[in-house]
């Protein structure tokens, strides 16, 4: 007679459980649409403000940065501490954060809260993995990922269109200020949320002693700020300054300066800022290398298609974004259910998901070209759509399958390493895409049509999205090859 309070209880720890889930992916995919949405406003911040082209490519760029900077970082003190503080300090300076750039009267003052909105984001984003990985196993954190990717992916590719929305709702001069008015009220709401929700730490965790390794968190960041310092002022205006190049021999200089003090520091007996044995995890390792070359193409589509049909086609905003729409709606209903089937296809279905992708990356292209303005936006919707089918089963399939050998321990650690791959690939796809784009621009213009110079700049773009799918797609093949040359077996994380 006791088995029916034990399934009740059962029934209403599962139900707190996903409602806890439901707060954090609402905050992750609030920090995601600020990823996008933004691009549509560059042509209307730099109206209001006067910002410059280096000035509006920070806006964008600089977010990313900070947010890749605090990610490994946030995620390693998160595993040490609680989660839930972390989670709410990160959306608590995000909202105060959305508060300064919605009131900005300057670009620099734009530009600052964006840098600060990226921490905010960093801080909060690695709880949210973390979360996942502490609430959900088996079969139940695939359909958590599944979910979660439906988010996501909802959010990347949303963005714009809400964006637009919300200029043609406030004007072309300040409607891009409630991009960042919105945020204020959902991260409130998500706050108060979050207290009641989520899952307290232990008291014994917060006691133990903080292994935070200072200087592998200072190597890492030199590392991270110098690979990405030349990219994010990259603008493909003649007047880039070339000597930014050599940030990346900065970059590899610190990045193996970082590897041996890590090695040094975990033989010490001491926990590193990133564990290299999670590396040896094939599934970890080739899905975040995989994460790493999606990530900088599909944020790069949007963007390019976007600036094509506004500054090509002279669409406004508000329905340039809306092509995206189809994108949206297809991955959020292929991700819930890739969620289902991850279990039994395993890295098969992200294979099928990428090449989807990439046939439609071709399509693009092709319609850009070949079809008349008029209907350019309703093809190129109806691509996005079928893109949309294939990105969903990309996402959340590979987010489960790199972090199922994961110890729950260091849930939120790999989490925001991939993360962190995610925004380095954001950051080097968007500003290799978008100089590649206007390269075409600054040499043609003036020399023919602007449809065609749009066109011409559209197609060399998008030859940077097609080869980063591609080479997601060679990861994605690599590790399903090596999974059917060995025995099934789940791998250990030692």
């Amino acid at each position: 007679m006791t088995s029916a309070p034990s399934t009740a209880t059962d029934a209403a720890a599962e139900a707190h459980r996903w409602r806890a889930f439901a707060v954090a992916v609402t905050v992750a995919s609030i920090t995601i649409l600020d990823l996008t949405k933004v691009n549509v406003a560059l042509p209307s911040i730099e109206t209001a403000l006067g910002a410059q082209s280096t000035e509006l490519q920070l806006v964008v760029s600089g977010y990313v940065l900070t947010f890749g900077l605090t990610l490994v970082p946030m995620g390693r003190l998160g595993d040490q501490r609680s989660r839930r503080t972390l989670f709410l300090v990160g959306l608590a300076l995000f909202t105060i954060t959305s508060l300064i750039c919605a009131l900005a009267t300057s670009s620099t003052m734009l530009l600052v809260g964006r840098l600060l909105q990226g921490v905010a984001a960093g801080v909060q984003m690695p709880q949210v993995l973390g979360l996942v990985q502490q609430l959900f196993t088996g079969a139940e954190r695939g359909r958590a990922f599944g979910l979660f990717g439906a988010v996501i992916g909802l959010s990347t590719a949303f963005g714009p269109t809400l964006g637009g929305l919300l200029i043609a709702v406030g004007g072309e001069e300040d409607g891009w200020r409630l991009i960042f008015w919105l945020n204020i009220p959902l991260a409130l709401a998500a706050m108060l949320l979050a207290i009641r929700l989520l899952p307290r730490g232990s008291p014994e965790r917060d006691r133990a002693p903080l292994q935070l390794d200072p200087v592998g968190v200072l190597l890492f960041g030199i590392t991270v700020l110098a690979l990405l310092v030349p990219f994010l002022l990259t603008t493909g205006s003649p007047e880039d300054d070339p000597r930014r190049w050599w940030s990346l021999v900065v970059a590899v200089a610190f990045g193996t300066a970082f590897a041996v003090w890590e090695r040094h520091y975990a033989a010490s007996g001491r926990s590193p800022l990133i564990p290299f044995r999670l590396l040896r995890i094939r599934g970890f390792r080739n899905g975040t290398l995989l994460a790493t070359a999606y990530f900088a193409a599909l944020p790069a589509i949007f963007l390019l298609s976007t600036l094509f049909m506004q500054e090509g086609l002279g669409l406004a905003p508000v329905f340039a974004g809306m092509v995206s729409i189809g994108f949206a709606l297809a991955s959020a209903a292929t991700s819930w259910y890739s969620g289902k089937l991850v279990n039994r296809y395993g890295r098969a279905l992200v294979v099928v998901g990428l090449v989807v992708v990439a046939v439609s990356v071709l399509a693009l292209a092709l319609v850009a070209r070949w079809v008349s303005a008029e209907a350019t936006p309703f093809v190129m919707a109806g691509v996005m759509l079928v893109a949309g089918l294939g990105g969903g089963v990309v996402i959340s399939p590979n987010q489960t399958i790199t972090l199922a050998d994961v110890p729950v321990h260091e849930g939120g650690l790999a989490g925001s390493m991939g993360q962190l791959g995610q925004r380095i690939g954001t950051a080097i796809g968007t500003a290799i895409a978008l100089s590649l784009f206007y390269a075409a621009v600054f040499a043609e213009e003036g020399s023919q049509p602007d449809v065609v110079v749009y066109q011409h700049a559209y197609d060399r773009g998008l030859l940077a999205v097609g080869a980063f799918v591609l080479l997601a797609l060679a990861a994605g093949l690599g590790d399903l090859r090596g999974r059917r040359a060995t025995p099934a077996v789940a791998e250990d994380a030692r």
